[in-house]
């Protein structure tokens, strides 16, 4: 039941609509991508989903087919009626809010939820840190991003899209790439591929916050990619104290795109 592209076409027609540049919208126009998309966040029966950034609800109608509770979240006004034309008939609850500041205690009531986004570039990464800091009901996520984001965000130690999000993503979340999508799906059709990625919430953060607090840890991770290429001698030449690198058994001449989370820590705790 969800869109194809000449379905959707013809919606826009209808409301007098056209993708908004400033918005960063490319709706998906293929129903075998929003389904696939659906299988992957691994939601049915029981399960509170939150999709954000519903467009036209051609991924929306596809979550509903899963048996899930599905809730959209639209910010463009422009959009949020037509939306709610096509999907609060099949059970969907159609907010218009912005996902950077909108109440999600009284979104999600109490609840647990699982998160699916299709997510412009400007916001993409913002929007999933903030998730991951403020929001523990929300469980896992499945976003699809443009794919240089969704590289950095399931980046390790030594890969080249690692910087200080892989890490704040990690403290939090284990991310995996988990398929791509073909720009041809989209409406219109974007001059990149993008990424499907997992995020699963860990039980509980990856560094105890006993051995280094987490403000201590994302600094000495800030200091240190803010000149990511330079050794760490020289990245965190403001930073250090006499012998940190010795009782923290990290040698100086390494880069910070090297060093694990827990390697960080390591530095944190023996400043």
């Amino acid at each position: 039941m969800t869109h194809t592209r000449t379905e959707l076409v013809a919606l826009l027609e209808t409301h007098g609509l056209k993708p908004s540049r400033a918005l960063g919208q490319n709706f998906v126009v293929d129903p075998n991508t929003v389904r696939r998309i659906a299988r992957l966040a691994h939601v049915g029966e029981g399960d509170l989903v939150l999709e954000i950034g519903a467009g036209l609800g051609s991924l929306t109608l596809a979550l509903v087919e899963t048996g899930a509770e599905v809730q959209a979240m639209e910010v463009d006004r422009y959009l949020v009626g037509p939306l709610r034309t096509v999907v609060e008939p099949h059970g969907v609850t159609v907010h218009h809010a912005d996902a950077l500041h909108a109440n999600y205690h009284e979104l999600l009531g109490g609840r647990e939820a699982v998160v699916v986004a299709n997510l412009p570039y400007n916001v993409a990464t913002p929007l999933v840190l903030q998730l991951l800091e403020t929001q523990p009901l929300i469980r896992r996520m499945l976003v699809m991003v443009q794919k240089e984001v969704g590289e950095r965000f399931a980046a390790q130690a030594g890969d080249e899209a690692y910087g200080a999000a892989s890490l704040r993503l990690q403290y939090f979340a284990e991310a995996q790439v988990v398929g791509k999508v073909a720009p041809t799906v989209f409406l219109p059709k974007p001059n990149v591929d993008s990424a499907l990625v997992s995020i699963v919430r860990h039980e509980r953060v990856r560094i105890d916050p006993a051995i280094v607090s987490e403000a201590a840890l994302f600094e000495v991770i800030r200091t240190s990619f803010g000149q990511r290429r330079k050794m760490l001698r020289r990245s965190l030449a403001g930073w250090v104290s006499e012998g940190v690198f010795e009782r923290a058994d990290i040698a100086a001449t390494r880069r910070p795109e090297e060093l694990t989370l827990e390697e960080f820590a390591r530095l944190a705790a023996a400043r």
